[in-house]
């Protein structure tokens, strides 16, 4: 199977999808449970949901699921979140804390070094690739990494998630102007709440390429599920009407975002 691809575009701004995908090689499909199975963790439809939005755009996309190992996982297995409840490299349980392996099939560390050798570092690799093509470009490069998550999962945090959950480490991983563009965008988003750095403040992948200094920018957005789906919920249907209000937004962050990109030169 193909690990991820790629699409090249001549902006500034790289989309990521780390959790989009949903290929699970057989070996490892024989290991999960029929919890596993359903692969409910997914970023369902993301990928469609920003298709088009910003044209010129590069596209970095995995294509394997999470539960194989997750892309937006430091590959040394350090929690981003200690002390709170979350998923590891390599998930155990699903966002529900239920097990998704078969017992006594659940990945072991020989397993877990492989599949970052086989997928995480490819990745990782083509990702890295397309930021340095894109600063070599412009002098700079913004990395706008995209998912969703469900509105509701108790295991993880309290109440309702927010519909825009803007992550940048406290700002630390991207100029404030584009932290200020994003939230200007969503705070203005009739019928939808928004936070920044609330539960969510940017995974691995926005915390190890978001290093401003050098020229490089990373921001992600965490979206509610219930913003551009059906229900949240087996076959988790994409929602065209729900999807096509959201996408009004989103490419209203993406392209301030990429008017900002000049000014950012180091």
């Amino acid at each position: 199977m193909a690990v991820f691809e790629v699409k090249q575009g001549s902006s500034s701004v790289i989309l990521g999808f780390p959790h989009t995908g949903t290929e699970v090689p057989a070996e490892i499909w024989e290991r999960l449970n029929e919890n596993g199975k359903v692969l409910a963790d997914t970023d369902w439809h993301i990928h469609h949901l920003y298709a088009g939005l910003l044209s010129d755009a590069t596209m970095v996309r995995a294509k394997f699921h999470r539960y194989v190992i997750d892309a937006n996982r430091d590959p040394a297995g350090v929690s981003l979140y200690p002390g709170q409840n979350t998923t590891g490299l390599v998930p155990e349980t699903d966002f529900d804390g239920k097990a998704i392996w078969k017992d006594g099939h659940a990945p072991d560390a020989a397993d877990i070094a492989a599949r970052v050798r086989n997928f995480h570092v490819p990745y990782h690799a083509a990702l890295a690739a397309e930021i340095e093509r894109v600063r070599s470009i412009h002098g700079v490069a913004i990395l706008y990494d995209c998912h969703s998550i469900r509105s509701h999962i108790p295991f993880l945090f309290e109440g309702k998630l927010p519909d825009f959950n803007i992550g940048t480490d406290m700002g630390k991983t991207c100029d404030g102007a584009i932290e200020q563009a994003t939230l200007t965008v969503v705070e203005a988003a009739e019928g939808y709440d928004s936070v920044l750095n609330g539960r969510f403040k940017g995974g691995w992948t926005t915390r190890h390429y978001g290093r401003p200094e050098t020229g490089v920018h990373a921001i992600q957005m965490e979206l509610a599920q219930s913003t551009h789906l059906e229900t949240e919920a087996p076959p988790f249907a994409y929602d065209t009407v729900k999807a096509e209000r959201l996408r009004v937004h989103l490419k209203d962050i993406l392209v301030r975002i990429e008017q900002i990109a000049p000014d950012l030169k180091r």
